[in-house]
């Protein structure tokens, strides 16, 4: 096989369904062992059933009271933070050193981009998202729940410039397990879904409509 890399192209959009965070998190680290410079990147949509899982250098004292949900380590960056039903979960199995629309692509342009997609995803829904310096992910900008997070982000970037892990927007979930950490390690901080901001929007349209902001900005030049 060639060690010539693709010329740039959209990322493949894969639908993995509803799975296990393990199942997952096994088979993105599989794919980017075995990929090389000619395989396409791919965008994995999953919905997982209730999982608390831990960044590299998270602190284990964030995590409140799990109660019966599973803790998983994991090796992206970040902290603790909780996935499950009616949230979109956006994998980004990425190689960062093609050309991208202007050149390599490098982590942080990365990582704003894919805070873009979230915010331009809601935008769509009239909701008005922001970034926070310091804190990666998406906040309310105004509003009751001004400051409340609805989007996490959470990365592993390796040696070889290739990405998994990826972004979690929520949609309409159970927001208690919230409470039952500190998330993303700040203590009280508020999150928040599209449904109590009041939009009602099914899981699917969100999936889709997150999937090909990020696949559009990828490839934009």
């Amino acid at each position: 096989m060639s060690d010539q890399p693709l010329s740039p192209a959209a990322p493949l959009i894969i639908q993995r369904g509803a799975e296990d965070y393990q199942i997952t998190f096994d088979a993105m680290r599989s794919f980017t062992d075995a990929r090389d410079a000619t395989t396409p990147d791919e965008l994995w949509i999953v919905e997982h059933p209730p999982v608390f899982t831990l960044g590299l250098g998270a602190d284990r004292s964030h995590v409140l009271a799990p109660h019966d949900i599973p803790l998983i380590q994991t090796d992206r960056g970040g902290e603790v933070t909780y996935h499950g039903p009616g949230q979109v979960v956006i994998y980004l199995l990425i190689d960062l050193r093609r050309s991208h629309s202007k050149g390599r692509l490098f982590a942080r342009e990365f990582v704003h981009k894919i805070e873009q997609a979230v915010i331009e995803t809601l935008a769509a829904y009239n909701l008005a998202g922001e970034r926070k310096p310091g804190a990666p992910g998406i906040y309310i900008e105004s509003g009751e729940w001004q400051g409340a997070k609805i989007a996490a982000l959470g990365l592993k970037v390796r040696g070889n410039g290739c990405t998994y892990h990826g972004v979690s927007l929520n949609v309409a979930m159970d927001l208690q397990p919230f409470s039952w950490i500190n998330p993303c390690g700040y203590a009280g901080l508020a999150t928040i879904d599209m449904k109590t901001l009041g939009v009602t929007v099914t899981l699917p349209e969100m999936q889709s409509a997150l999937a090909h902001r990020l696949q559009h900005l990828l490839t934009a030049a």
